[in-house]
Formats: structure tokens, C-alpha cells, sequence
């Protein structure tokens, strides 16, 4: 394996994006300088294999660039990225170049990267999810291959394939190359808990310095990351995961400690728990306790812990979970003051939950609760102690109306007051996001085949503020409309996912 010492790869982190309207308001969330979740567990695996592996952070530098324009609701937007210079890429710097494209609004930074480190000639490996679910748009960019497997299984494999004589060498597994070809051969997926810990320097090189929560103490930064599973037991159709056929892998409780360890050790101030389904666990033996076991460890690290995923609601009631799968829906008191619980200097200082629509019935997906139910629980979760909740629900589903988005907004405010008598100092921010066809989910699907996406252009409808579909009785734009509506609830001026002034400016447009 010598061969790989001498060979200098660099794993690319893209420029961030900016949308302006011509009052220079961002209509995209600031999350400039967040941990880099997934290069800490890439770049730990390439180097525990031997690689010399170098990290281009493009989002460290004030730079500005326009590269685009586009039209939404009548306003003339920019399209901007910021951080690195694109000239200042020299795609002869290094042998092998990486990128990992996970989320759909940055396609087009993406590939302005991909073709201009191409136009080197050296290999440009892509993976990350958008990545996996339109592979002919990179590789029409200049990407080398895509890396389908998401358990990291493939990673060393095909930075060797590169290294090496391509001509005289099988293609490794799990990969797709431009002309559409897949070995198909047996592939076993890698477990999270044999993911290589990262070094310190690893570890410190992908630290956030600040957090998507507001306010968030100086003493909590910077801020580390541990992913403790991948894959999930659910197959929702609004989500990518079920695609990758990865069923549920998590790591043991001693692992996740110890990844945390390395963080605490490293200099963070705190952790991002960014997990698939954390609670999948429930559905085995032990998964209950080693919840336990993992909480009760991180909080004798004395590391605050930060929730960015939802974790489902429902398997932390005591009818959910391995032989608990009865009726009774009352929380589980232990577990939820293990997984939110807060004693102003252990446990979790912040989480994203998402409010479980609709309000009325049974719901769409076997997963959510009731709604009187899931107050219950909310309420529960409040009541141990977390500071900050920032608390998302979706509109723009087919059947919405005006009608319906009144009902939901009237729950909306009930779950403020009631959530606000049990701890007037909670931190409580609604975070309204219009729905995405998420590439290669069945709902994607569904939108598309529809005839309700307005907007085909990957900023808009993979952005948090710019509705881009039409319900089967509203325009997008009443839609953005009450979008900005559903901001005025809540704890507003701590807002944490687009500038007040943009939701200031915006919500002037609410209707009557």
C-alpha cells in the first residue's frame, strides 16, 4: 500500500451560497462556518488507510462573486457564492481531488468547481447525496465517478482505483463511472462503528465556529460533530435515505464516547449529535439502554450536545420501540430527560423538532403521533430543560388551502402558549419551510409529475425561503405568503435560520 503516501489528495469544501434581493436581504440561511460533518468521518477513513489527505476549506475567505440571476415573484434575485476566489483553485495542486455535494442548492457551485478542477486532468471523485440522485449532471460537469455507497465502504477503494492502472484494474464496488457502468458484484456496507476515529487535527480542522442556534455562548465554541448512525427503518417518501439501502447501522455506545472524547479533546466547546435516526435503536434489545448509556456519558464529558435532525417523536413514547409496541402513547419520561434533558451546563443546549402535520386525523405517515398527543410530548420535552427549540413544520402539500393553513396556524400559536407557560425562558423559534421535491424521493416524483412545480431551478426549490410550488388551491406565491406569515410566531427576534431583517422585510407581505 505504499503507493498511497506518495500521492496528495484534496477534499474540496465548497464556497457558500448567497441569494440577494436588490434591498440586500439573503433569501438563503447563513450557515457559512458550521462543522464539516461528513469530511471529518472522509478524511479520517483515507487517512487511517494511509493517504496523504489535505482539507480545502473554499468557505474560509470574505470573497463575493455573482454568477447568476433569476426571477421569483416579480423580485430580480443574485445568485452569489462566498469564500474562495474560483481562480484560486489550481487543479494541478494536487493529485486526486474530492468534493461531497449533499444538499441540492449548491448543484451549481458544484459543478462550476467540478469543471474547473477537470480542466487539469486529474481525477475529480464526487459523492454526497445530490450526487447519488442526478449522477449525469456532474458527470457532465467532469466528475470522474460517483461514489454511491454512502457507508464510506468504497472510499478507499476508489482513490486507489485512481492511483493505480485504471486499464488493468476491476472497478471497485459501490461506485458509478461516466459511462453509466456499476460493478454489481457483492459489496458489503460499512458499519459506523468501524469508521477510523479522527486525529485531533482532523477533528479541529472541521470544528464550526459558530452554531444555526441563537444565542449560542461563546464558551460552546467551536463546535464538533459526531455521527453516531447511518440509515433508518422508515421509508418515508419525502426522504433520500430509504434509496440507499443501507437499512439501520449505528455505532455502540463506547464508540460514540469515544468520538465525542476526540472532539472534547480537541477543543470543542460542544457537539453536533447529526444523526439519521438515532432512536432506530428502540427497535432492538438493548437499544433503549444504550441510549441511556450513550447520554449519561456524554453528559460526565460535560460536552452540551446539539439535536440539528428530528429525532422521531414516536419512539420515545412508551408504546414504541422493541416489545413496546402497544397503544400507549404517554411519553417516555427517562428517555426524553436523557436525550433533551439540560441542567444549564450538561445535557442539550438546542434541537431541531419538527411539528408532526397534519393537524387532523391520523396523518399522512404511520411514523407521527396525533396531534394532541404530540403536544403532550413537546410539552414533556420542554419541561426537561432545553434552552432553544427551533421548531420546523412544512406547508405546501397538494390539498392546502387557505382554509388549512388558518387551522394549523391557530395549533401553531396554541403550541407557543402552551409550551411557553411550562418555561417561559425557552428560547422557541417556528421554523416554516415550504415542501421540496427532493431529488429521487417518490414526493420529488409526485411534484414533478403534477404539474405544481413552478420554479425547476435548484436555488429556488432547494432554498428555505422561496416557494417554488403551487397546492392544488394556492399560487406559490400565496404560499410565500404565509410562509412569512407563520414567522410572527414565536420567539422572532432570536431567529435562527435567515437574517430578522430578511423576515422583518418579507413579512410585511403576510395577508390579512
Amino acid at each position: 500500500m505504499n503507493h498511497r503516501n506518495h500521492v496528495q489528495i484534496a477534499l474540496v469544501e465548497l464556497p457558500e451560497l448567497k441569494l440577494l434581493d436588490p434591498n440586500g436581504n439573503n433569501l438563503l440561511p447563513p450557515r457559512k462556518r458550521e462543522p464539516l460533518i461528513s469530511k471529518q468521518v472522509l478524511m479520517a477513513g483515507l487517512q487511517a488507510e494511509g493517504f496523504t489527505v489535505h482539507l480545502v476549506n473554499m468557505q474560509d475567505s470574505e470573497y463575493e462573486e455573482e454568477f447568476d440571476q433569476i426571477a421569483w415573484r416579480g423580485i430580480p434575485l443574485r445568485k452569489l457564492y462566498t469564500g474562495w476566489n474560483l481562480a484560486r483553485i489550481d487543479p494541478a495542486d494536487f493529485d486526486i481531488w474530492g468534493l461531497t455535494v449533499n444538499f441540492t442548492l449548491h448543484r451549481e457551485i458544484a459543478c462550476m468547481v467540478i469543471q474547473r478542477l477537470a480542466a487539469g486532468g486529474k481525477p475529480v471523485i464526487v459523492g454526497g447525496s445530490d450526487a447519488v440522485a442526478e449522477p449525469a449532471i456532474y458527470f457532465q460537469a467532469g466528475a470522474s465517478a460517483i461514489v454511491k455507497d454512502k457507508s464510506g465502504a468504497a472510499n478507499a477503494a476508489i482513490f486507489d482505483y485512481f492511483i493505480q492502472q485504471r486499464a488493468t484494474q476491476e472497478r471497485p464496488t459501490g461506485v458509478l463511472f461516466p459511462d453509466g457502468k456499476i460493478n454489481t458484484s457483492y459489496h458489503q456496507l460499512m458499519s459506523p462503528d468501524d469508521w477510523p476515529l479522527p486525529s485531533l487535527e482532523t477533528a479541529r480542522l472541521c470544528m464550526g465556529d459558530e452554531s444555526w442556534m441563537k444565542p449560542y455562548p461563546e464558551a460552546y465554541l467551536p463546535v464538533g460533530s459526531v455521527f453516531p448512525d447511518i440509515g433508518c427503518d422508515r421509508k418515508c417518501t419525502f426522504c433520500q435515505t430509504p434509496t440507499y439501502r443501507l437499512g439501520y447501522q449505528s455505532m455502540t455506545p463506547e464508540r460514540t464516547l469515544e468520538w465525542v472524547k476526540v472532539q472534547k479533546d480537541a477543543g470543542a466547546g460542544s457537539v453536533m449529535f447529526v444523526s439519521d435516526q438515532f432512536l432506530g435503536r428502540t427497535l432492538w434489545p438493548d437499544g433503549r439502554d444504550e441510549i441511556l448509556e450513550i447520554m449519561r456519558g456524554v453528559r460526565a464529558l460535560e460536552m452540551p450536545i446539539i439535536w440539528p435532525n428530528g429525532l422521531e417523536l414516536r419512539k420515545t413514547t412508551l408504546g414504541r420501540g422493541f416489545n413496546r409496541t402497544g397503544s400507549d402513547l404517554s411519553p417516555d419520561e427517562e428517555l426524553i430527560d436523557a436525550l433533551w434533558g439540560w441542567d444549564g451546563v450538561k445535557g442539550a443546549y438546542g434541537a431541531y423538532i419538527p411539528a408532526e402535520r397534519p393537524i387532523e386525523g391520523t396523518g399522512a405517515y404511520a411514523k407521527l403521533l396525533p396531534w394532541r398527543e404530540h403536544v403532550t410530548l413537546l410539552k414533556r420535552i420542554v419541561q426537561s430543560g432545553i434552552p432553544i427549540i427551533s421548531y420546523g413544520v412544512i406547508i405546501g402539500f397538494p390539498t392546502d388551502t387557505h382554509e388549512s393553513l388558518l387551522r394549523l396556524e391557530e395549533a401553531l400559536m396554541e403550541v407557543y402558549a402552551e409550551v411557553k407557560s411550562v418555561n417561559p425562558n425557552l428560547q422557541f423559534m417556528l421554523t416554516p419551510f415550504v415542501i421540496s421535491p427532493i431529488p429521487s424521493t417518490p414526493q420529488a416524483a409526485e411534484i414533478r409529475e403534477s404539474g405544481l412545480l413552478v420554479f425547476d431551478d435548484p436555488i429556488i426549490y432547494s432554498g428555505f425561503w422561496t416557494a417554488s410550488v403551487n397546492t392544488n388551491h394556492l399560487s406559490y406565491a400565496e404560499l410565500s405568503d404565509w410562509q412569512y406569515r407563520l414567522t410572527s410566531i414565536g420567539d422572532q427576534e432570536k431567529y435562527t435560520g435567515v437574517s430578522v431583517d430578511t423576515i422583518q422585510h418579507y413579512a410585511k407581505q403576510r395577508l390579512s
